[in-house]
């Protein structure tokens, strides 16, 4: 696997659009760090780092709106790729959907939101898009 970032997002749409509960997925240091901020930003339910094995997993519980059934991530979308990397400055920083949505960054003080980035006058690698 070329891009394990790409594929947490792509398991997290497949689960939105499979109307799952709970998807589970391989663990790394950055995906319990981007785990981390949509479960502080709202996007999801709750989430659980199971250690079993070298790797290890992230459990994580989607959520949904009682009445409509629709999810509160409408898009995960992929910027940066091993391929083309993307990289902002502080004073560039991406506005995602005018700033109702947000964008996760790889930066040298850890990953964080385009708004945090931007109040540390910190750039970085820009990963993901969320809203």
């Amino acid at each position: 696997m070329t891009d394990p970032i790409a594929d947490y997002l792509t398991r997290l749409r497949n689960a939105i659009m499979a109307h799952h509960r709970v998807v589970e997925v391989p663990a790394s240091n950055l995906k319990k760090e981007i785990t981390k901020i949509l479960f502080e930003k709202g996007y999801i339910l709750n989430y659980k780092f199971v250690e079993d094995g070298p790797q290890g997993s992230i459990k994580v519980a989607l959520k949904y709106d009682p009445q409509t059934k629709a999810n509160a991530i409408k898009c995960l979308k992929r910027v940066s790729t091993p391929g083309l990397r993307k990289y902002a400055g502080y004073k560039e920083m991406p506005r995602v959907i005018n700033g109702l949505g947000i964008a996760i960054l790889s930066t040298s003080k850890g990953v964080m939101t385009n708004k945090e980035a931007a109040d540390l006058k910190i750039g970085g690698e820009v990963l993901c898009y969320v809203y």
